[in-house]
């Protein structure tokens, strides 16, 4: 960790009367951990902040500190003097929360996505890490706080969710070293994994089901369509699908997957996952997004079947590609 980025950092939030921290839109463990775990180590600081996310917090992770407190909008008149991103490859994955803001803070970036572009004034970005709550477990006590069973809890989750469970390839000594630190603060690793991992909602598992019915598997592609239809025949609230991609990856023979969920404004959002030695941050990228090397994701906007049979193509052109590099 560069130690000029980091007193970079240290200075702006001692020198800031009132920040804002936010994540990227459609949070996952790691952004709410993340998030919540930076929240309470301002509070530790003795700051003015807010916390806020397009889409809030999932129920599942009602039991991280702070969770309450994380607003979906943000007051335009408000005057920010700092703000802090966190788990976001680009500036475009924050949503609203940034792109209508009226003032213009400083910018400070944590993240570790191997496809961030270093959108702030300041870029604390290290790819090597499974996830930003494994950078935060390092980057907080040389904030001058004590990580506590609260702050544990929160980067607990994130390094749970980002890794799996500990089971992703990039999990090294360091990352356990880390996770063992975190239950030594108090964090409940068990209940932690139960309930960001295992539990799940009804409409997601429905959800699922829809998503595997309809899931095709061609070229070492698995991919499957989520309608607006879809979802609406389910609930009238947001239907999460997160997990059906892990799932449908773990097919035999296939190298990557695509689950597309189609949104009430038109945009289409799809997410990839892999396994190694497939790359799916490169797919992404080249499609408008970004992510890692075996999870990304990105948006685009058409007719369903157009962008579905765009993406399968690019996707089955980067497979060939990268099969012909590793047979090189």
């Amino acid at each position: 960790m560069d130690e000029t980025i980091v007193e970079k950092i240290r200075e702006s939030i001692v020198q800031a009367s009132n920040i804002l921290v936010t994540t990227h839109i459609g949070p996952d463990g790691d952004a709410l951990g993340s998030l919540t775990a930076v929240g309470q180590m301002l509070h530790a600081m003795g700051k003015q902040f807010d916390m806020a996310c397009d889409d809030g917090v999932l129920r599942k992770f009602d039991y991280l500190p702070l969770a309450k407190d994380v607003r979906r909008r943000v007051d335009r008149k408000k005057i920010y003097d700092l703000m802090i991103a966190v788990d976001c490859g680009d500036e475009f994955r924050m949503g609203y929360v940034y792109s209508r803001l009226t003032c213009e803070p400083v910018l400070i970036n944590i993240d570790h996505h191997i496809s961030n572009n270093n959108f702030g004034h300041i870029n604390l970005v290290v790819a090597d890490v499974t996830s930003t709550a494994e950078l935060l477990a390092n980057l907080i006590p040389k904030m001058g706080v004590t990580i506590d069973k609260g702050i544990a809890t929160s980067l607990m989750t994130g390094m749970v969710t980002d890794t799996l469970g500990f089971r992703v390839t990039g999990v090294t000594g360091e990352t356990l070293k880390v996770a063992g630190d975190l239950i030594s603060a108090g964090a409940n690793l068990a209940e932690i994994t139960l309930q960001a991992l295992v539990l799940q909602e009804l409409n997601t598992v429905k959800i699922w089901g829809k998503g595997l019915n309809q899931m095709n598997v061609e070229d070492m592609v698995a991919w499957s369509v989520i309608s607006l239809k879809d979802q609406q025949a389910i609930s009238d609230d947001p239907v999460s699908n997160h997990g059906l991609g892990n799932m449908i990856s773990d097919i035999h023979g296939v190298a990557m997957s695509a689950v597309f969920t189609e949104k009430e404004d038109g945009e289409i959002k799809i997410g990839f996952r892999s396994r190694p030695p497939w790359d799916v941050a490169t797919l992404a990228t080249e499609l408008g997004g970004g992510g890692h090397r075996f999870a990304a994701g990105c948006s685009q906007h058409g007719e369903l079947d157009d962008v579905v049979q765009l993406v399968i193509e690019k996707a089955k052109a980067t497979i060939a590609e990268q099969k012909a590099a590793l047979e090189a």
